[in-house]
């Protein structure tokens, strides 16, 4: 009987073992995607074409309800430059008296000296450029946002298809517990802890679609497009060029939305500094006046007549001295952003770049080792060296090794649009 018992528990043993060879293959289907994240989630066939990073932004660009607020603006600084180029109007009077003569009808137009108009103008003119200017301010803000939350996304679904894969390589192994127990094989706290294991991967899975599903959300609202629509992301992670401080700190001086935006803010307030002067000349309105009813003397007379306002107690000194402290406070302003915008820059390049060398190791070294030795482990277990708890810890080992690796994709490229909302512009 010992003979046949034996025999049993070999069949047993190697139905064990092709279970955990089963599972080891379904495992180790999607290395590639982890070491080299090309995304996971796909929609329903044929209903969305692929979306890669630069479509992404274009589509931003287009339809982002925050950038579409900030085009309005565009309007609001034309109505303001067609406002500042009106002219004042002439007033007409007229009255009728007792004494004579007893009618007189006159006109009178103001004239702005000084060049307010033209001041006017030029302040309009600058307030257009620098809504222009704070408009690219606000899409580049959007342009990160939208990296950051593209690969967030990429990164979820590769956690959901690592977590997945885990779960159903502890529903094998949860399966194989109970057969070995049903067998005598091993004891029921091997049962326990498999399922165990089991459940706690459930719990993972069901976290990572909630996290899947919010990082769609998010980068849906960043389209423009409903937060439940999902399309394949296909951009992958670019490490190919090492990224400098130096380089991103000449970018920021020459193209960053903020210093160029408050830059044109600055011109706006020189040009309002300019019509405030010009607002410390009086302005003068001519008027002429034509008589009726003063018989026997006349019947039709005339008058000319010109008025000026005198700068007695207004004098405009106290605007001008407004718009020229507002004007050094920009000044000052601009340059604490620039020491600002310098600080963010040197200091996201740095974290962008040690990111990219740690995703480059996880990438050509780490995984690579972990994948060997998840092999080992099966050939050893094959062999019959170790039990299956050893080669489920193998496994388990490996999925935090992937995990981490899809971490450092994620703070990588959170790194790099930390790098680009620093500098304000895209990078090269």
């Amino acid at each position: 009987m010992r003979p046949l018992r034996n025999s049993g528990r070999s069949h047993r043993g190697a139905v064990a073992r092709s279970l955990a060879v089963a599972a080891w293959l379904a495992w180790c289907a999607p290395p590639a995607a982890a070491q080299d994240p090309a995304p996971a989630q796909t929609a329903a066939a044929g209903v969305d074409e692929p979306l890669t990073l630069d479509a992404a932004i274009a589509r931003a660009t287009a339809a982002n309800p925050t950038i579409a607020a900030a085009r309005l603006g565009g309007a609001v600084d034309a109505a303001g430059l067609s406002v500042a180029a009106e002219r004042p109007n002439p007033e007409a009077t007229a009255e009728i008296e007792k004494e004579t003569p007893r009618q007189s009808f006159g006109i009178s137009v103001p004239l702005e000296l000084g060049g307010k108009r033209a001041r006017r103008v030029a302040v309009s003119q600058a307030a257009i450029r620098a809504g222009a200017a704070d408009l690219e301010a606000v899409i580049a803000q959007v342009r990160a946002d939208v990296r950051r939350g593209y690969f967030e996304t990429v990164v979820a679904g590769e956690r959901l298809s690592v977590l997945d894969d885990a779960r159903r390589i502890a529903a094998q192994a949860a399966t194989a517990s109970k057969t070995r127990f049903d067998a005598g094989d091993v004891p029921y706290l091997e049962v326990l802890q498999a399922d165990l294991a089991l459940a706690a991967a459930e719990a993972e899975v069901l976290t990572a679609r909630g996290a899947l599903a919010a990082s769609w959300a998010k980068l849906n609202t960043l389209l423009g497009q409903p937060s439940d629509r999902t399309r394949p992301l296909t951009t992958a992670p670019d490490a190919s060029r090492a990224i400098t401080a130096v380089s991103a700190l000449a970018q920021a001086r020459g193209r960053s939305a903020e210093l160029v935006a408050l830059d044109r803010r600055i011109d706006e307030q020189r040009a309002k500094v300019a019509l405030a002067r010009a607002m410390r000349v009086p302005d003068v309105a001519p008027s002429a006046t034509l008589t009726h009813g003063a018989e026997p003397e006349f019947t039709y007379g005339w008058r000319a007549g010109l008025s000026v306002t005198i700068p007695l107690f207004t004098t405009h000194k106290a605007g001008v001295m407004l718009e020229d402290a507002t004007l050094a406070q920009l000044q000052g302003q601009r340059a604490a952003l620039l020491q600002r915008v310098e600080g963010d820059v040197a200091s996201a390049a740095a974290s962008a770049e040690a990111q990219r060398q740690a995703y480059l190791r996880y990438r050509d070294v780490i995984l690579p080792k972990a994948e060997q030795v998840e092999r080992m482990a099966l050939e050893s277990f094959q062999s019959g060296q170790t039990g299956l708890p050893a080669l489920l810890l193998a496994f388990q080992a490996t999925r935090d090794v992937r995990l981490r690796s899809l971490d450092a994709v994620g703070q990588f490229q959170s790194a790099v649009a930390d790098l680009e909302r620093a500098v304000g512009a895209p990078l090269p």
